[in-house]
């Protein structure tokens, strides 16, 4: 462990409470620092807001939990416990997918148990599952343990990982390395899909991105009860009884740069807030383009490919549905065309493919007596499509809530209640998610460690950035594990992966 005086005496200022901001504060304040956290929303958690409408709460953000010991690591620092204060329920299945032909599989979260599942569908793919998870270790052994909190702020960095990259055919794509170990088609979609979960389209994404497989299979999904909502407010509480200063409602104008140093920020009120290093904590092309003088510092010059867009559409039930799992993965007729739609030519789709989530299977708390709370994700283009989501929005509403009620939520257009949704741009002016997009940049190969955006500034040595688009990626074991790359990169010390 780090020293706890190596930042004393140093005044560090965070731009954005999302989950990366909090766990960088968190791991600074630990090494000494005097931390500043400022978020320009009402509440901290970035995307992790909770709603709250006539009696049913929904997260709004993150709603899968897995790599756990991330978040016991935050509590460790500070010789606390995360299970003092919270209590992470383990799922079973991880998720239930309701394919378009009326099948369904469910992956469990035992081995034997999805290996039954998938004999169903092929007996031989269930040898060809165990030989895909075993090459999911090996690239989690060297892509999570070893890579994820590793800085990658010089070429060589990334020029050293080559031959451990090669020899796990990371060149190939998710979809490329399912498909080479599994046969039948809706369970290769099964399990290409966790790219989406990240922003990315399994067809592109580097088959690094396999790890995921291992790492639910070694830790586990979970639930936190309350909804990660209950997890914000304890990092928050965590934040406030070590000292961290929070200042919400905090919008950041300008980040202040002298002579290739930052020396601090303006806010929007026109307050000056010096820093001896300042940590930004939102989307960095947003950074480079508002917050940074465009003639004093370097501007990554290279064009970004953006993840897809995300309808989320929130709703309660006078019903209820036991039989639908907590986490469903509703898949329509088509998998790669649809995706070639979103991604590539941006454009709207006669179907789609849908996340449900359903806290209410685990935790009554989300809705009213005899009700259920639903969150239903819709991956749709960016705002680089130049859709109208004033007109798009409510008519999606409608399809999606007619393809639910024939499929797994019968009766549902008579019981739905307190309907709203958020559209990618709501994504770009609650969040400044550069093009409204839902993960930032994708997990392209190309746009992954050294050339996803750096976590420190290549020219504004105390500039630092964490969250979905710069190293390792989206999703809450990405950010959270970015916190540790500035960790390592300001100590100097590495700060190990803990899995």
């Amino acid at each position: 462990m780090t020293s706890k005086t190596f930042g004393q005496g140093k005044k560090v200022i965070i731009i954005g409470a999302g989950f990366a901001g909090i766990a960088t504060a968190l791991r600074l304040k630990a090494i000494g620092y005097d931390v500043t956290l400022l978020e320009r929303l009402d509440s901290l958690g970035g995307r992790a807001q909770v709603f709250e409408r006539g009696g049913y709460r929904h997260d709004a953000g993150p709603t899968v939990i897995t790599a756990p010991f991330l978040f016991d690591e935050l509590f460790e620092l500070f010789n606390e416990k995360l299970s003092d204060h919270l209590d992470f329920v383990p799922l079973d299945p991880f998720y239930r997918f309701h394919f378009a032909d009326g099948s369904q599989f469910d992956y469990r979260a035992s081995i034997e148990d999805t290996l039954t599942e998938i004999r169903r569908f092929n007996p031989d793919d269930a040898d060809g599952y165990l030989k895909l998870l075993e090459k999911s270790k090996n690239i989690y052994d060297v892509g999570f343990k070893q890579l994820v909190h590793r800085p990658f702020t010089r070429v060589w960095d990334m020029v050293k990982q080559i031959p451990a990259l090669l020899m796990l055919k990371c060149y190939k794509s998710v979809s490329q390395m399912v498909n080479s170990h599994l046969k039948h088609p809706l369970i290769r979609q099964a399990f290409s899909i966790h790219p989406l979960l990240v922003g990315g389209n399994p067809f592109k994404t580097t088959a690094i991105y396999t790890l995921i497989h291992y790492l639910e299979r070694r830790w586990g999904v979970f639930f936190c009860m309350g909804g990660t909502g209950k997890l914000v407010d304890e990092l928050g509480a965590l934040m406030q009884r070590h000292g961290i200063q929070i200042q919400l409602n905090t919008d950041v104008d300008e980040i202040v740069v002298k002579n290739k140093q930052a020396t601090g920020v303006r806010t929007s009120s026109g307050a000056i807030l010096n820093a001896d290093l300042v940590v930004f904590g939102g989307d960095p092309e947003t950074c480079y383009e508002y917050l940074l003088p465009k003639k004093k510092t370097y501007r990554p010059s290279i064009k970004k490919q953006y993840s897809m867009g995300l309808y989320v559409l929130y709703f309660g039930t006078k019903k209820l549905y036991p039989d639908v799992a907590h986490h469903s993965i509703w898949m329509g007729p088509r998998f790669k065309e649809l995706l070639t739609e979103i991604f590539d030519r941006k454009a709207m789709s006669e179907d789609f493919s849908l996340y449900v989530h359903r806290p209410t299977a685990t935790d009554k708390s989300f809705a009213p007596d005899n009700c259920e709370s639903f969150y239903v994700l819709c991956p749709v283009p960016n705002l680089q499509g130049g859709l109208d989501w004033d007109k798009e929005g409510p008519v999606l509403r409608d399809r999606i809530v007619s393809a639910l009620e024939e499929t797994i939520l019968p009766e549902l257009s008579s019981v739905i209640e307190e309907v709203f949704w958020m559209t990618p741009e709501d994504f770009a002016k609650d969040y400044r998610s550069m093009h409204g997009a839902g993960f930032s940049i994708e997990p392209r190969l190309t746009q992954s460690a050294w050339f996803r955006f750096h976590n420190r500034d290549r020219d504004v040595s105390n500039l630092y950035f964490v969250g979905a688009g710069t190293h390792p990626g989206a999703g809450l074991p990405g950010v959270v594990s970015s916190a540790k790359v500035v960790e390592e990169l300001l100590t100097g010390e590495e700060v190990g992966s803990g899995g």
